[in-house]
Formats: structure tokens, C-alpha cells, sequence
């Protein structure tokens, strides 16, 4: 049996969470003329951790190689956009953050979120591992580090006297492979009464919902709100509230501070949220067990869905190339025979094909030429921004499909 060790308590991992097969990168495109070349595959497994309930991938390839010329741009995605406009408006009333202020957003992308500082005179800073997606961050004026975060970072940041007032990371944390070393940096890089603000995809919304498709080689780890209390109560950081956010298909918003300042602020949202979990049985190893087998039922009511779908005559593309799209297409099998090619509005995808699949990627404007009978909408959290983009194709009975958490046809 496979073993691995908790990337938190360092414990031996035994129990399967949910095992989808073989998958190659989620973002590792291909251009068309290397479709013939080897494509490396790894196991795409997640275990869970019967000492802290972690949900957790063994890592087969460094961070490194995956993320430092990255094809993920947050810029691409209006509603995520508004998102973090409100995100920062809030933000800065709450701290009353001004020019005096530092803002620290790790994992930083092309600037979408810092912009809306900057737009108030509020100074920033940006770390960024990926030094295409700085380099877009940096053409806009947002100050940017190229530099995975942790201990080291932090530590450098310091003696450069820069310590956060706000300390940010939208869903960073799932893609962190030392989850000690990165909390213990923003522990370090955090003033002694600053704020992180953290935002991350809910293992139990994902379990929920049946969202097995958000699990990818990129995401290292799958958080309970019970399992990242203890992650930063262990760093001598505390979680003084929390926020049920609708992004990602059902995301928390956490909001942590030093130990020694936090004993006034404790919102009663914290332990109603643990209370909330524990209901749901996070707390109990049984809960997560029962996930792998549900997955394997959802594959089968996908692919019996489709075939009936393909024998009916319809025509089938994709809108999105998302990193859970990848993972719901690979696990399922699912190529160009169901799916005649996919779209997004990103040019860092067009013109590429789907890693595994070698599904071809191009722009929106493909699909007024082709005419589908069914827009399969890969982002599915996305999916009332991409039908109000796309509603001309009911112009000539279009319909868009839904696959997660079920089979879904929307006229």
C-alpha cells in the first residue's frame, strides 16, 4: 500500500480520498505540433490524514516546474474581478489602510487584486513564483517579487523593512507543498497587529457538491475549516473570523492574527463554523471515505450522459480550459469523440491543446462558425457569467450543459 506523509503532521497517509487514475498537468497545454510527443502522466490520488483530517496529494513534480511560466491569468474572469474590487473596498474600511499602510498579496498573479490599492494611493506588494504572470502584474504598476513565499521570503522581506499591515492569499493555499514553511512566513512577514485574509475552495462544499473535478496535481492540498485552525494555531497564528464566500463553487475567507492579539476579536462566526463542520462529520475519518466511491458513480453517470448525448446526434464543445475541465475530461476519458474542441478567452491558451485529451483550444468567436447544439461549460462556478456572455447561441437552439455535480442541460 502506498504510503505518504502529512505535509502538516508529518504522520504516515494511508486512506484514500478519492483516486482518479493517471492525469497528465492541468495547465501543462500543448502546442499542436508537439501532440505527438510523450506526455507525462502521474497518479492523481488524494489521501486524507487520519491524525488532522489533511486532504492531500503526494507531490510528483516540483513547484518549480509547475508554476514558474504559468497559463493561469486571473484577469480573464469578470465576476472574479468584481469579487475582489468588493474584497478591497471592505477591506481597507475595516483597517482604515492608507498611505502609511503595506499590502502583501502572495501568490499575486497579473495584479487583478493589488490594482484596486494602488487605485486608492495604498502601497503594495506582490510575490509571485511565476515570472510570465509577474511580468504582466509588473507592465501595470504593481510592484512584484518573482519568488515562491515562505520562511526564506519572509525573512528577506523583513530586513528589507517591508512587514504586511494586510497580509493576502486568494487560493494559494491549496497549491502550497510546505504548508509548515509557508505559514510560519506569513507568521514572520505579518506585523505584530496585522491581518491575513486567506480564501480557499471548502472541502466540504467540494465533497458536497461532488466537485471532485477541483483536484488537481496544482492543488497539493483540500482544507476543512477544523484542519486550517490547527495548521495556523500551531504557527502562533489565529483565526478570529470566517466568511462563507460563493466563489470556486463555495470558498471560506479566513481572517488570522497573531496569537497574542487576536483574544478580543474572536467573531462567534469561528466556532460556529467549527460546529457547522463538525455536524457534517470533518471530524470523523468515515466522512471522507465516502467520497472515492461517490466519485467513481458520478464518472459513470457522466459518460452514460454523454453517449446518450453523442447517439442523439448533438454536438458537443467546451467553453473554458480550466484546470478542473482537465481533470473532469481525463478522469472521465472523455476526448474529441464527445467533445469537438473547447474555447477560452485567454490568448495564453488559444491555439493550444488540452493536456491528455489534446482537445484544441480556441477563441469564443469559433463557436457563431460551428453552431453547437450543447456549450459544455467547463467552469462551472463561472457559469452565470459565461451564459449571459454566450447567450446567442439559443439564436439557433443552442443549449449550455452542466456536468458537475450532475448531468444538467440549461435552455
Amino acid at each position: 500500500m502506498t504510503s505518504v506523509n502529512c505535509q502538516f503532521c508529518g504522520n504516515s497517509v494511508t486512506h484514500t480520498f478519492a483516486d482518479l487514475g493517471m492525469a497528465p498537468l492541468s495547465n501543462a497545454f500543448l502546442k499542436p505540433e508537439h501532440a505527438q510527443k510523450m506526455e507525462p502522466f502521474y497518479p492523481l490520488h488524494a489521501y486524507v490524514c487520519a491524525n488532522c483530517f489533511l486532504v492531500q496529494l503526494e507531490q510528483y513534480e516540483s513547484p518549480e516546474s509547475i508554476f514558474s511560466d504559468y497559463a493561469y491569468f486571473s484577469s480573464f474572469s469578470d465576476s472574479w474581478l468584481r469579487h475582489v474590487e468588493e474584497y478591497a473596498g471592505h477591506i481597507i474600511k475595516r483597517l482604515g489602510l492608507g498611505a502609511e499602510s503595506l499590502v502583501v498579496e502572495l501568490a499575486s498573479n497579473d495584479g487583478y487584486l493589488l490594482r484596486n490599492f494602488v487605485a486608492r494611493e495604498i502601497p503594495v506588494l506582490g510575490v509571485e513564483p511565476a515570472s510570465n504572470v509577474a511580468d504582466v502584474a509588473k507592465a501595470a504598476g504593481i510592484p512584484t517579487i518573482v519568488k515562491f513565499f515562505g520562511v526564506e521570503t519572509a525573512q528577506d522581506l523583513v530586513r528589507d523593512g517591508k512587514s504586511a499591515d494586510l497580509l493576502i492569499g486568494n487560493n494559494v493555499l491549496a497549491h502550497v507543498p510546505d504548508l509548515n514553511d509557508f505559514v510560519a512566513g506569513m507568521k514572520i512577514l505579518l506585523k505584530p497587529d496585522g491581518l491575513i485574509t486567506m480564501e480557499f475552495p471548502h472541502l466540504l462544499q467540494l465533497t458536497q457538491n461532488n466537485q471532485f473535478d477541483t483536484i488537481y496535481h496544482e492543488h497539493f492540498s483540500y482544507f476543512s475549516f477544523l484542519t486550517v485552525q490547527r495548521i495556523f494555531e500551531e504557527h502562533g497564528l489565529t483565526l478570529i473570523d470566517v466568511e462563507t464566500l460563493p466563489t470556486h463553487g463555495g470558498s471560506l475567507r479566513i481572517y488570522a492574527m497573531h496569537s497574542d492579539q487576536s483574544s478580543k476579536r474572536l467573531s462567534p462566526r469561528v466556532k460556529g463554523m467549527c460546529a457547522h463542520e463538525i455536524d457534517h462529520g470533518f471530524d470523523k475519518m468515515e466522512t471522507y471515505l465516502k467520497f472515492g466511491e461517490q466519485v467513481k458513480q458520478t464518472k459513470r453517470l457522466l459518460l452514460k450522459f454523454l453517449i446518450d448525448a453523442k447517439e442523439n446526434g448533438k454536438s458537443i464543445v467546451g467553453y473554458g480550459a480550466p484546470a478542473k475541465g482537465n481533470t473532469l475530461l481525463n478522469y472521465c476519458g472523455v476526448g474529441n469523440d464527445f467533445i469537438d474542441y473547447t474555447v477560452d478567452r485567454s490568448p495564453h491558451k488559444q491555439n493550444h491543446l488540452l493536456p491528455g485529451t489534446h482537445i484544441p483550444v480556441f477563441s469564443p468567436d469559433k463557436i457563431k462558425e460551428t453552431k453547437p447544439d450543447l456549450l459544455l461549460i467547463l467552469p462551472w462556478n463561472l457559469k452565470d457569467e459565461i451564459m449571459e456572455q454566450m447567450s446567442f447561441i439559443r439564436e439557433w437552439g443552442g443549449a449550455f450543459l452542466v456536468l458537475i455535480p450532475e448531468p444538467v442541460i440549461i435552455p
